[in-house]
């Protein structure tokens, strides 16, 4: 069966599980031994895809130009649920719908990770949560520690916020070392990073520089909002993003995504992930509430 492409929400599903298999199988070097096998690939056909994502992984990569099974608008979206009073009805439903829709993942507050990565096992939709959030005024040693424990308790992708503040003052440093403290602790243990700006509270300047801080710290992601300040995506915002940050690296789009046509205009402009509450409303050709 030939090899198909992959969507852009399903390029991170694949390195965890090779990690995985090569733990199992033993094939680890012996003390003073350096690893034999340089060049490990797999050709996926859809069916080859699924069944490596429902035997657990939460993370996919692919050589650029390869693919793999589509799951259309559903496969861009993180189903959203940060509401400070989301109760656990909701979040089990919220995992529910993620996986009949077959959404790229669910994002919540840390407390509800691990029972959504409980509830989801198996299904293919990866756990994210949030850092630092809303503000992004905590110490980076603090966020460092919510990342930490949060992928202990089953997250593969972690939503943090910029250093606002330390941006707007021009410590565009800080800014930089506070991503890159929860970058190091993110990616040896197989998550990704996402940084959220906050587009509404920065200038053009502000984020173009936000950008530049998150991908010279090593961010998988940068996002725009966190849906609980006074603005959410826009198209001019993210493809601001996507031309600062180049082709590679991913831009998420959050906050007062609500219906499909919104949701096609900002994949238009760059984003590779959206972040939204009315997700099901928006596969359904429906405007939602799109209240987190």
């Amino acid at each position: 069966m030939a090899a198909t492409t992959l969507s852009p929400a399903e390029l991170e599903r694949l390195l965890l599980e090779i990690g995985r298999q090569i733990l199992e199988h033993g094939v680890l070097p012996g003390p003073g031994q350096a690893w034999a096998c340089s060049d490990l690939s797999l050709r996926l056909c859809p069916d080859a895809l699924g069944r490596v994502i429902e035997a657990g992984a939460c993370r996919v990569g692919m050589a650029p130009g390869q693919s793999g099974d589509h799951r259309g608008l559903a496969g861009y979206i993180d189903h959203t649920l940060l509401k400070p009073d989301a109760t656990l009805s909701q979040v089990d439903r919220l995992c529910r719908e993620a996986a009949e829709h077959r959404f790229a993942s669910v994002c919540v507050n840390g407390l509800h990770v691990r029972r959504c990565a409980q509830l989801l096992q198996g299904s293919g939709v990866a756990v994210c949560t949030v850092v630092g959030f809303p503000l992004g005024a905590m110490a980076p040693e603090v966020k460092a520690y919510e990342a930490r424990r949060a992928i202990e308790d089953g997250a593969c992708e972690v939503d943090m916020v910029l250093s606002i503040g330390a941006l707007k003052s021009g410590e565009d440093r800080f800014a930089e070392e506070d991503i890159r403290a929860v970058a190091e602790v993110c990616h040896p243990l197989g998550a990704k990073l996402k940084v959220i700006l906050e587009t509404c509270l920065l200038s053009d300047d502000e984020k173009v520089r936000a950008c530049l801080a998150a991908k010279a710290a090593g961010a998988d992601f940068v996002k725009t909002s966190t849906g609980f300040s006074t603005g959410g995506a826009t198209p001019a915002d993210v493809a601001l993003m996507r031309r600062t940050v180049g082709p590679v690296m991913g831009v998420k789009a959050s906050g007062g995504v609500r219906d499909q046509k919104g949701a096609e205009a900002l994949i238009a402009a760059g984003a590779t992930r959206l972040g939204a509450s009315a997700s099901v409303a928006i596969v359904k050709g429906q405007t939602g509430a799109g209240s987190y």
